[in-house]
């Protein structure tokens, strides 16, 4: 299963921000929201 937030930081317009968000998510074994959200943040 894959968190809806998690879609929904991908398709940010801000390319940047999604690009974060991606490359965290990579490095992941198991999704971890607040880390995500964090990347995302900057």
């Amino acid at each position: 299963m894959t968190p809806r937030r998690l879609f929904e930081m991908m398709a940010d317009p801000d390319r940047e921000r999604a690009r974060r968000a991606t490359d965290a998510m990579l490095t992941m074994q198991k999704l971890d929201l607040a880390a995500l959200e964090a990347a995302f943040a900057g």
